[in-house]
């Protein structure tokens, strides 16, 4: 098997020479990879996962307080709020909630894992009562205590009891996320099934890039268990993976397979088509994925065990998806042959052939290579017109306010705090010293516990919560805040708390001391996440700068390619900004706008999208320099480079804007923020930049593109040209 190519680059040349090994022991290379992934599954069996603890997420002086905290050995009980009102809007009598106190002290005293239930606690007009009841710090299931209180419950009907808690709402929230994943998963697979049946017409050719996406992710899941032990596994990273590895997964395969079969049609045998397909799809698949590697790794100067965690999770998924794709895949080609174009859906076949041709794009790109000046205007002002809302993005971590209201636990929780402000918002005050100096620091922190509820950010009710730890040398204050969360006079108070109250209620002594809780921990994770992010941006784009100057020889591709994923990002923090901050289409995506974009979405949806977009660049630069390297004037090389592409571009797109949109239909808000920022944004992508800012860029720059680097002697350039038919065999 000797095609006639040009000597390729040495990054072309990894995938050729596995192609050719692939294909001359085709069943070696299957076994093999079916072989990995059943070994890899087996890991996760024989080596449970290690996830994240509360340690892990330490960042800052909230880190610290948090860490005083542990090593004090405070004996927190998680509670469950039992929230007691009369069922007919007036007030409940004295004498019936005190009766449903002891009955729920009676029933709930035998429960494993309940240390107290205490006497109930009135709000200010006495309209509602709170009763609490407390668990061990073990416990993570509260079911008994539900079931009984709502028993009790119904033989009080003139009350309206309703109980949550932290344990209840973890579990209600994990049930609601484990529907909607797998109703997304149950989504994702025919969806993306019947586009790629849509991509080639025939159903095993539509088959095989699902089948390689299908055993990377199994083979990824495997190896993230013992992975764990390294890297702590956050409970979310098996959706990143599935969302990930069937993304890119399919996204690779297709760009092989489209390959080899053009080139079969052109009349190259299956063995001949195959290696075109791996000197240049191949080379495009190792090039994209080392950029979404890339990417993924600028997660890890985040300094956050999520990033940690899901950067882990993708860099893994990507890499199997790379190495089935440029191993197993060419085997399978070879032994399917011209199989693999059977059995034809006559239907989808005459349309995949439409598609095939590029007819949409053609028309629209004819316009954009006659005038690019006007082209390129006009897209750079409206995606810079998207792109502007993102200047007043605001972001702030997840809260009470951006739970789904459709779960009752978490409609109890905003009632307690409707009803009992100090039972919401609250900042935690601790200090570490000497045995000797504890009534010292008792007295300072009811000093300061006055301080702070003569300001208007602390809620006086908090006046006498001190507590010692049992090593008596740690002493803690806890300050109820009379805002959500998420309200900026939150973390106005905190800012106080720590730059005036404390420094002057400690000051002269030889302590330590930290202010945490929810409010603080969301202000460090935001300043951790602003004194980063340039970090981060710096190193994605310089590793994706340096690999795309390498892979084309052309610092000027380079530098425009850089450009694009800054603006497809700028895009998509603008969409996220409309649509989350601003309230755009609430109603019909169905959740009610929390005013802010969750902290952690920014900056994961810039790395995934910078390293997913090189998908659609990398394929279409290649296709286009190969006719530059012919001889192409730099105009006809654009237009053919792009409209040979158009319907390999049009799948790979539909396949991710699907997979990324079926995520707007889950509960969370934070996966439908995810959803509709990599939805949106790729979507603009593969249309608006590939089909307009980029190819009237290329045209204006003419053969300058490819500079240093020279076109005009295709001789010693091309990674691969023009391939003599061989014979048929």
């Amino acid at each position: 098997m000797s095609p006639h190519l040009h000597r390729p680059s040495l990054v072309a040349r990894v995938p050729l020479r596995a192609a050719r090994w692939s294909a001359t022991h085709p069943w070696r290379a299957i076994g093999g990879w079916f072989a990995f992934v059943a070994i890899a599954v087996a890991l996760a069996a024989l080596i449970p996962t290690k996830e994240t603890t509360d340690a892990d997420y330490r960042l800052g002086e909230s880190g610290r307080a948090d860490a005083l905290t542990a090593a004090g050995h405070f004996s927190d009980d998680q509670t469950e709020s039992v929230l007691v009102t009369s069922r007919g809007g007036g007030k409940p009598s004295s004498a019936e909630v005190d009766q449903l106190a002891t009955q729920l002290k009676t029933d709930l005293s035998g429960v494993s894992g309940v240390t107290q239930v205490t006497p109930p606690q009135w709000n200010g007009d006495r309209s509602a009562a709170l009763i609490d009841v407390h668990l061990k710090s073990t416990v993570d299931d509260a079911s008994q205590v539900q079931a009984r209180t709502a028993a009790i419950a119904r033989a009080h009907a003139e009350l309206r009891v309703r109980e949550a808690g932290d344990v209840s709402v973890d579990t209600a929230i994990n049930d609601r996320v484990g529907k909607d994943l797998q109703s997304a998963e149950g989504f994702s697979l025919p969806i993306t099934l019947l586009l790629m049946l849509l991509a080639f017409g025939a159903l095993i050719a539509a088959g095989v890039p699902v089948l390689l996406a299908i055993t990377s992710v199994a083979a990824t899941m495997g190896i993230a268990a013992p992975m764990s032990h390294l890297i702590h596994a956050e409970p979310t990273v098996n959706s990143l993976i599935v969302l990930i590895g069937m993304a890119v997964g399919v996204d690779y395969s297709l760009f092989y397979l489209k390959r080899e079969r053009e080139e079969r049609a052109n009349g190259h045998s299956t063995r001949d088509a195959v290696e075109i397909a791996a000197a240049t799809s191949g080379h495009s698949i190792l090039v994209s994925g080392a950029a979404v590697i890339a990417s993924m790794a600028g997660l890890f100067i985040a300094g956050s065990a999520t990033f940690a965690s899901l950067a882990a999770g993708s860099i893994v998924v990507v890499a199997v998806a790379v190495i089935g794709s440029v191993t197993v895949l060419p085997a399978l080609l070879v032994k399917l042959g011209r199989w693999v174009d059977r059995p034809r859906l006559p239907l989808l076949w005459r349309v995949n052939r439409r598609i095939g041709q590029g007819g949409i794009s053609r028309r629209i790109l004819a316009p954009v290579v006659r005038r690019p000046v006007a082209a390129l205007v006009a897209a750079l002002v409206a995606l810079v017109a998207l792109a502007a809302p993102a200047l007043g993005m605001k972001i702030h971590d997840s809260n009470l306010d951006t739970l789904p209201a459709s779960i009752p636990q978490v409609q109890t929780l905003h009632a307690v705090a409707d009803e009992f402000p100090s039972e919401g918002a609250t900042a935690t005050v601790v200090v570490h010293g000497t045995a000797a100096e504890h009534d010292q620091i008792v007295g300072a922190m009811h000093s300061l516990a006055a301080s702070a509820a003569s300001t208007r950010g602390f809620d006086p009710a908090g006046s006498n919560a001190v507590e010692t730890a049992p090593d008596g040398e740690t002493v803690r204050l806890t300050l109820p805040i009379p805002y959500s969360a998420s309200d900026d006079r939150s973390g106005d108070a905190v800012q106080q708390l720590r730059d005036d109250l404390v420094p002057a209620a400690f000051g002269g002594m030889d302590v330590q001391h930290a202010v945490g809780g929810d409010v603080a921990e969301s202000l460090d994770f935001a300043s951790q996440q602003s004194d980063r992010l340039p970090l981060v941006i710096g190193f994605v784009l310089l590793l994706t700068l340096v690999m795309m100057t390498l892979a084309f020889r052309s610092l000027v591709v380079a530098a425009l390619s850089s450009a694009l994923n800054l603006l497809s990002v700028g895009v998509s923090f603008g969409i996220l900004t409309l649509v989350f901050q601003r309230g755009w289409f609430a109603g019909p995506l169905g959740f009610t706008s929390p005013g802010f974009v969750i902290d952690w979405i920014p900056l994961f949806v810039m790395v995934i999208l910078v390293g997913l977009s090189m998908d659609y660049n990398v394929f279409v630069l290649a296709r286009i320099r190969e006719h530059a390297v012919r001889g192409l004037p730099p105009r006809l090389a654009v237009e053919r480079g792009i409209t040979d592409t158009a319907g390999v571009i049009t799948s790979a797109a539909a396949v991710m804007v699907s997979v990324f949109a079926i995520f707007v239909t889950l509960s969370m808000i934070e996966m439908k923020m995810m959803g509709v920022a990599l939805a949106g944004s790729i979507l603009i992508d593969a249309t608006l930049i590939r089909l307009v800012i980029l190819p009237a860029s290329l045209v204006l720059l003419g053969r300058r593109a490819w500079w240093p680097g020279r076109v005009a002697q295709p001789q010693g350039e091309a990674v691969v040209t023009e391939v003599e038919p061989a014979p048929a065999r």
